[in-house]
């Protein structure tokens, strides 16, 4: 009962008694009115939520920023009393999911459905629901309210550009040096022949070797002869850096802005970067693999196709920038681990001159180091990192400068060399 359905009662109370001190039968009536006002409403409420479904209906458990997700929800009656309204107040995570609805007019055995559709513009993992259901009776005298647990999680995926080229430096090739190892993948590359053995597919059978030596053959097959790309993503905290946000330079509308901007964060920019470069890769049937020092340990061996860039791109969705381990030191952790060979390509808005020497202990070890430095201070960090990227250029370390509200595929696009870095606006 609220204010409304007590004041409602103190009138049929009021009206009692003048009709108990006047005698006239007005106040009775009156007393009467208000008294079964409260009982049909009482009785209207206890039945406004009886028979309700709801069911949520979303077009899948992964998005990515820039992209619009949809869900479709659903409220049924079905009891044998029509609905007169019933509001949905919704719980999500998600950012801008604007899934709260007010359903006015279900009939009984009826369905209303809605559709919500939502511009994905922040990465990570998000929970759709739970949900609220309230209602009342005509007069709004006795609300009532029920609870819906039901919840997805949604992935939502980091902004990817498509890069134009990732140039090299000249004399160098893609990947490092050539590399040849054998692998239960089928490739082009087709090193030999064996015997077959229990657990062969069929499609790796070579039929004419079958045929002559009366025996199943298969094939074998060796990886391409170019090194594995590598991404190592800088997410130790005490890197990271952030300038404030313009609340007044915000659209008043999120849906289907003409251009995704980044928040001004290095671990953003860091991730769309990965994110980038590994569809690049990928695009081009590269191997690659992600290594990146979060609250825990994140890696991703180098592999092909869709589905590693799916992984890729889920792993870093998730990335909060609050690893407590520096860049310099996760490259002398794994250094070990990674092939002769390989490409490293590092994204780091460190400004430790320890990095340039532990991008030449990767040089030294056969493989390809190559830095995308992060501007520090144009992330509104309190000191830059030049010095750095003057000590890359001095060891010859191809070296790539992003800058915070640059455009990544001129950034990345660009020919690796040292350009000086300009003080943040």
């Amino acid at each position: 009962m609220n204010s409304r359905a007590r004041g409602v009662a103190l009138l049929s109370a009021v009206c009692l008694v003048a009709g108990a001190v006047s005698g006239r039968s007005a106040f009775y009536n009156l007393a009467y009115l208000w008294l079964g006002v409260l009982i049909v409403s009482f009785l209207w409420s206890r039945t406004a939520l009886r028979g309700v479904s709801v069911r949520r209906r979303p077009a899948g458990s992964r998005s990515q920023v820039g992209r619009p997700f949809e869900e479709a929800i659903s409220l049924a009656n079905r009891s044998r009393i029509p609905k007169l309204w019933i509001e949905l107040r919704d719980q999500s995570e998600l950012p801008n999911h604007r899934a709260s609805v007010v359903m006015v007019g279900i009939g009984a055995g009826r369905e209303r459905a809605q559709l919500v559709r939502t511009y994905c513009t922040q990465r990570g993992r998000f929970r759709l629901g739970p949900a609220r259901l309230h209602a009342s009776d005509p007069f709004g005298l006795f609300p009532v309210a029920r609870d819906v647990p039901e919840t997805h999680q949604l992935v939502v995926l980091p902004l990817v550009t498509t890069l134009p080229a990732f140039p090299l430096p000249s004399g160098r090739l893609p990947g490092g040096t050539a590399v040849t190892e054998p692998t239960h993948q089928i490739t082009p590359n087709a090193a030999g022949v064996r015997d077959y053995m229990p657990g062969d597919s069929f499609n790796r059978i070579h039929w004419m070797s079958t045929a002559r030596r009366r025996r199943l053959i298969v094939k074998e097959f060796e990886l391409d002869p170019l090194g594995d790309v590598w991404l190592v993503l800088d997410t130790c905290a005490a890197s990271q850096s952030r300038r404030p946000v313009d609340e007044q330079a915000r659209p008043e509308s999120p849906f289907l802005p003409s251009r995704i901007s980044l928040p001004p964060s290095s671990l953003e920019y860091g991730v769309a970067c990965a994110a980038s470069l590994a569809h690049h890769f990928l695009r081009q049937d590269r191997s690659v693999g992600l290594l990146a020092y979060d609250r825990l340990r994140q890696s991703i061996q180098p592999d092909r196709g869709s589905p590693q860039l799916i992984r890729a791109l889920e792993t870093l969705a998730v990335l909060d920038g609050a690893g407590d381990t520096a860049v310099e030191d996760v490259l002398r952790i794994e250094d070990t681990h990674l092939t002769r060979g390989s490409m490293v390509l590092v994204i780091t808005p460190s400004a430790a001159l320890g990095l340039s020497t532990a991008l030449r202990r990767l040089r030294n070890r056969s493989l390809a180091p190559v830095l995308i430095l992060l501007d520090a201070a144009s992330f509104g960090a309190p000191s830059d990192n030049a010095a750095l990227a003057i000590e890359a250029a001095r060891a010859a370390i191809p070296t790539r400068v992003v800058r915070c509200g640059d455009a990544l595929e001129a950034a990345l696009s660009a020919p690796a060399h040292f350009a000086g870095l300009r003080p943040a606006a």
